[in-house]
């Protein structure tokens, strides 16, 4: 029974998603200005872990991440680059996309960008208008937490301990309450701007620009209104990372529960911890800031998968080189474990007590992934499994490695197929034939035409052990 640790609640809960085996996940996306770097490949590292663990327990999941394409962030590195925000904003989700490929990460049912939500964003602050939470200052569109009674409930703060926590775009001396959030800002010349009527995009205004309404969505209600569209005002799951809990995720509670009537918005809140750089928090200043290509340059990315799932997707992880060295020096214990499973194949020494092991090392495994994804206790099960390898059914064993790394994805990277192609493996299935046989120049011609192949066979008291000829 699957049990998650809910941030809204803070406790373990049993999994009971709100339709059947239906699973309606959100996870915050990313917001293209800029390349993605590792901290941000930690996070969707952990939610494509847990949605294809979910798959793989037979349930339906629809995974949702938007793309924040219109912020702030986005118009002043835009401008500084003398380019449009549009085009600066399609230039990097393009190598976020090209990041999560490379990562393996291909659970994403629906990307959604905000800019291709401004109706749906507009009906959602009108709604907040009748419900008298929203109002307006010269500045823009703005939310009083005051009025709403539920504030501060995911992130355990009050209206008052919220005061000095303020979104990325709020300034307006207006605001009725320090803590209020902006639900759309006016436009100012050389910004973006969609009519606040109509959601038609105005493009870059100029010089003179002042239509009185025009302007552009606030971050927090980008998400909310895409959430709506596709998920509906209630769903399972809602992940992301630690430090989007306040504001950004207390804000969007806010938005939806006030627009339905309905609590909770999402049943699980999900969060991962933080990535760190030799101990510091990733920062351009500080000249740590690795992105996901720059790691890439140097490393695997099957090293990067490894190094986020091999830790609980709440804990923190310090990167290090040295941490990269100690992973790679597992995932080539791994690897060699493998090979040898694969040689091993082809015996005929077939334990009946090993099947049952096996089976045994399955339910463990369960049993870390069913706590709250425990992926350190299930991994640990695998090297355990590694260290009892010569008592192992071979297909037994490689069969469950295969299992768990549909939702893994680091135990048989793609090269690995390349190792030992099919046509090999008949050959030397039927070396071992005649080597049982007694069939020496038979099974001596096998060899010839394996190591013509390019690769030499041991025999070992385990079986044929097979490796690339230098």
């Amino acid at each position: 029974m699957l049990k998650v640790y809910n941030t809204l609640t803070g406790q373990k809960e049993v999994f009971e998603p709100n339709t059947g085996k239906k699973v309606k996940l959100f996870v915050c996306g990313v917001t293209p200005y800029d390349f993605s770097h590792i901290g941000h490949a930690r996070t969707y590292l952990a939610f494509d872990m847990i949605a294809k663990y979910l798959k793989q327990k037979g349930y339906r999941v629809f995974y949702l991440q938007n793309v924040t394409d219109i912020d702030d962030k986005i118009i002043l590195r835009a401008q500084y680059q003398n380019i449009a925000p549009k085009a600066l904003a399609k230039r990097f989700e393009k190598e976020y996309l090209k990041d999560m490929k490379s990562l393996k990460i291909d659970s994403v049912t629906k990307y959604a960008k905000a800019t291709h939500h401004i109706k749906e964003i507009i009906a959602q602050i009108e709604k907040l208008f009748k419900k008298g939470l929203a109002y307006q200052t010269r500045d823009g569109v703005y939310y009083n937490i005051k009025n709403f009674k539920d504030y501060g409930k995911l992130s355990q703060r009050t209206v008052e301990g919220a005061e000095d926590a303020v979104s990325r775009i709020d300034e307006d001396k207006e605001k009725k309450n320090k803590g209020d959030f902006c639900l759309w800002k006016f436009s100012k010349p050389g910004e973006p701007s969609w009519d606040f009527k109509t959601g038609k995009y105005l493009g870059v205004a100029g010089p003179a620009f002042a239509k009185a309404s025009a302007g552009k969505p606030g971050w927090h209600i980008e998400d909310t209104a895409i959430a709506e569209k596709f998920l509906g005002q209630q769903y399972d799951i809602h992940g992301g990372a630690k430090d989007l809990i306040f504001p950004h995720h207390e804000a969007e509670i806010a938005q939806m529960e006030a627009i339905s009537g309905k609590a909770p918005m999402a049943k699980y809140w999900l969060h991962t911890g933080f990535l760190t750089v030799q101990g510091g928090k990733m920062a351009k200043s500080e000249n740590n800031f690795i992105t996901i290509q720059d790691f890439l340059k140097q490393h695997s990315a099957r090293i990067l998968r490894f190094l986020v799932l091999k830790n609980h997707y709440r804990s923190p992880i310090d990167y290090t080189e040295n941490t990269c060295l100690q992973v790679e020096k597992e995932l080539t214990r791994i690897d060699e474990f493998v090979a040898k499973l694969q040689s091993q194949i082809f015996t005929n020494s077939i334990r009946e007590y090993s099947r049952i092991n096996i089976r045994n090392y399955s339910r463990s495994f369960e049993a870390a992934m069913e706590d709250d994804f425990n992926t350190p206790k299930a991994v640990a099960v695998i090297f355990e499994l590694m260290r009892r390898r010569d008592t192992l059914d071979a297909k037994s064993a490689l069969d469950f490695l295969k299992q768990i790394d549909k939702f893994f994805g680091f135990i048989f990277w793609p090269r690995t197929k390349e190792t030992i192609p099919e046509a090999l493996l008949n050959l030397v299935k039927q070396r071992q034939v005649h080597r049982e046989q007694g069939d020496w120049q038979k099974s001596d011609e096998l060899r010839k035409q394996i190591q013509a192949r390019g690769w030499q066979i041991e025999d070992t008291a385990a079986g044929p052990k097979l490796k690339r000829s230098n």
